[in-house]
């Protein structure tokens, strides 16, 4: 039997968390972007870390919070989903969100999805959101990390094994929630955001490779 007073109340948690990623991504990153662009920022400096900061403000931050607000994992999945497609328009109409989209990749679409599908499975299969939480938190802030460090060492989106060591020191205490295994998935997360793949983006290898290891029954 649906409580329906607990429905609306977690209803209300998502609205609030929606409208704050709505008012971070379409107002306050924008508003980041003009600031240091007319202050003679790189474009693509400043939307490289407007991407990073919805990682962390946005991904991090709802990941973070669903485990004490949530008891249905459909409604944090409705809203990644939401998310996910509110991404791919502008795209699609061939107006990008000029701030933090860039015309050559999608990865903020597949960054939405990834995000949902990997708490709902962790959920579903194991019953435990962190199992699916985790994995997530290592793209959203540990990703992020490693991001804002090469941006601010080499001034450009490049790869640099200091960012990998940063991303190593911020996923490995995540993992640990997690015990062995957490710890195992972030080293490899870590070293596999390194490389390049032509087919797949960090978005969707890192939180995939760290589901399948922390889903693994070992120590």
């Amino acid at each position: 039997m649906v409580n329906i007073s607990l429905l609306l109340l977690e209803m209300l948690y998502a609205s609030i968390l929606l409208l704050w990623i709505l008012f971070l991504v379409m107002f306050l990153t924008k508003k980041i972007y003009h600031y240091y662009v007319s202050r003679g920022v790189k474009e693509r400096v400043i939307i490289y870390y407007n991407r990073k900061m919805i990682h962390i403000f946005a991904g991090g931050l709802a990941a973070l919070l669903t485990p004490f607000i949530f008891t249905d994992v459909y409604m944090p999945l409705l809203m990644s989903m939401f998310l996910a497609v509110v991404s791919y328009l502008p795209y699609k109409i061939g107006k990008i969100n000029y701030w933090y989209q860039v015309p050559e990749n999608k990865f903020d679409v597949h960054f939405c999805v990834m995000w949902g599908l990997s708490i709902l499975l962790g959920k579903i299969i194991f019953n435990n959101w962190w199992i699916g939480i985790v994995p997530v938190l290592f793209m959203s802030i540990g990703d992020a990390v490693t991001g804002i460090v090469r941006n601010y060492m080499f001034g450009e989106r490049t790869k640099s094994w200091w960012g990998n060591l940063a991303m190593l020191a911020v996923c490995v205490p995540i993992g640990l929630t997690l015990g062995f295994k957490g710890v195992l998935a972030a080293v490899v997360a870590s070293i596999l955001e390194h490389y390049e793949y032509k087919s797949i983006d960090d978005n969707i290898i890192v939180p995939l490779t760290s589901f399948l290891l922390v889903s693994i029954p070992i120590i």
